[in-house]
Order: structure tokens, then sequence, then C-alpha cells
């Protein structure tokens, strides 16, 4: 088993398969865009699923794709049926907008849910945030998804004056479709211009839950290494979840390794500190021991930022790629 100093067990990989998207949402992406990591130096088909092998023989049980937007890679599709190979659970979150082209896919590889990333559920607010026009597509292929039987969680990252505005709208949504709806606070990463002035708290999300709602909110029991306060209207079909990162961290049950398309493994989403996995594997090298080390070294909450302080730090809350690079 892969455990950190701690005593917590790492068994879900998330790994990124582009630095590309088609989307370029604010709080993601620099508004000057990303230097790409030249094609040599991301990892092949081949070397994404031999890596996967030798963490799934580790005790890994489950796989994410993550991007960048992982459809818009040419051999996802190839990639996919790879790791279908593998005894863990293989799932993958996308911004929707390709999602109709790989259903196929998705059930010869065993994928049974997707997470959506959807910020607003307004037009003309989704094209500001995403500077695209795919909102019609993405609406469609969610529903195109519940109607093909995949579970669905949709995430939402909550801005004040932003979106924040729409979270009874997003609860609504659940009334009738069989989907789990996740906020995400603000978190920071470079060239985000993140400020806690502009994060919407699990507190605040709460009260507008309950402002329209009142006793009717329901909790659920959480799932072991769920990162997400999940929630139920009484009488709806979906859910809806808090995923609380800044306000009220979920460090104590984390059990998630991040492996970034250049072939970085990270321990810690917040984390500035990498360890390149991809430069020893392709020179042969026994990559277990690497592996177990960097996780080993994990700090006990957000990277060493214990404190709201800490975070707020320019200094160490940008001392990180942009989300766009780690993988979501």
């Amino acid at each position: 088993m892969i455990r950190d100093q701690f005593g917590r067990v790492h068994d879900y990989l998330r790994i990124s398969l582009t630095e590309r998207c088609n989307m370029r949402c604010t709080y993601c992406m620099p508004e000057e865009g990303v230097r790409l990591t030249p094609r040599p130096g991301l990892m092949s088909r081949e070397e994404v699923a031999a890596i996967a092998g030798v963490f799934v023989s580790m005790g890994v049980k489950k796989i994410r794709l993550t991007g960048g937007e992982p459809l818009l890679r040419k051999d996802a599709a190839g990639i996919m049926e790879d790791l279908s190979a593998l005894p863990a659970e293989l799932t993958l979150t996308s911004n929707g907008a390709l999602a109709d082209q790989y259903i196929e896919t998705f059930r010869k590889a065993g994928v049974r849910s997707l997470n959506i990333s959807l910020d607003t559920l307004k037009k003309e607010r989704f094209a500001a945030i995403t500077r695209t026009d795919f909102f019609d597509r993405v609406i469609s292929n969610i529903g195109l998804l519940l109607a093909e039987g995949f579970g669905v969680k949709v995430n939402a990252v909550l801005m004040k004056g932003v979106n924040d505005d729409e979270v009874a709208d997003f609860v609504e949504w659940t009334r009738d479709k069989a989907l789990h709806m996740r906020f995400i606070e603000f978190m920071p990463f470079d060239g985000n211009k993140w400020d806690w002035s502009k994060g919407v708290s699990y507190g605040d999300i709460m009260r507008s839950v309950a402002s329209v709602y009142g006793e009717r909110v329901t909790r659920i029991e959480d799932r072991k290494n769920d990162t997400s306060k999940n929630y139920r209207i009484q009488g709806y079909a979906g859910t809806f979840a808090v995923i609380s990162s800044v306000s009220n961290p979920f460090c104590d049950t984390c059990n998630r390794i991040r492996l970034t398309a250049d072939g970085k493994i990270k321990n810690c989403l917040f984390s500035g500190a990498e360890t390149n996995l991809l430069g020893p594997f392709r020179k042969g090298e026994d990559i277990r021991p690497i592996i177990l080390e960097n996780i080993f070294r994990k700090k006990a909450v957000r990277a060493g930022m214990s404190t709201f302080a800490d975070l707020s730090s320019p200094e160490r809350n940008q001392a990180n790629r942009s989300m766009i690079l780690i993988g979501g």
C-alpha cells in the first residue's frame, strides 16, 4: 500500500492526459494562457498505461482521467481501452463538450460515471466564464449521459459576484434529474488572481440553500474518502454537495495522488512540489520507491498551509502550477 507519514492510504490516482483545453475558464487558466509542454515531454499512450499499472500493483483501486480536457487527446479512446484492462475503477472529469462522441468508448472501457464541470446555468454567463459558446452542447451532453444511464456529478466553482446567485438554481436542477451537484470553493493557483474575498464558503452555500429549502435539506452520510459534504432535498431525484477545500478542509481522509501530463507526481493539489516519474521510468528505473517516498512526505494539511493565513499568502499559494497544468 502507498501510505504517507500519517498513515493515510493512497489508492486513488488522477492522471492528466493533456494540458490542452477547448475552454479557457478564468479560475483554471491565466488570461494570457499557459506554456504547453512540448509533445516529447508528455506521457505517451503506452507510458500512461504502464505507469498506471505500477500504481495499481501498489494498491490503487480507482483511476480518474483529467486534463486540460482529457477527451481532446486524440488517443483518449485508446488510453481508456488500455486502462480498462487494469483491476481498478475507471472514470474521468470533463467539461462535457465532447462527451457525446465517446458514449460507446465509455461503455467499452467500463466507465460508469463522469464528473462534468459547469459553473453556470446561464448561457451568457457561461460564455464569460469559459470564453466559449459551448453552453448548449454541454447541457445537451449532460442530459445524454443521464439518459444513457451514466452517473453524473456536475462540478461548479463558486465565486462572489460571478455565479454565487445560482446556488438555489443548481440545487433545483436536482429535483427531477438524478445528478449530483457539487459546489467547489474557489482555490488559489498560479495566474487565477485568487482572493478569498471572491470566495463562497461552505457556510455561505448552506445558508443560501437553507433560505430556500429550510428543513427539507437532509444530510447524507459521506463515504470513507469523500471530499464532499453531501446533502439532498427531501423528495428530489438528485443530490448536492460542497467541497470545502478552503474553509473546511478534508485532508485527514485524503487518498488522492495526482500524475500530471508530463509525468510528475503531486501528493497534494495545493503543493508546489513535484517529483519526476517519467524521466526515471524512461531510463528503465523502478519508480515504486520514488512513489512511496513522494507520498510519505505528504503534509498533514494542504501542503503545509495549515492556517488560513498560510493559504492567503501569495508567496505560498502561487507557488504552484495553473490548475490546467496540474489536472483537475
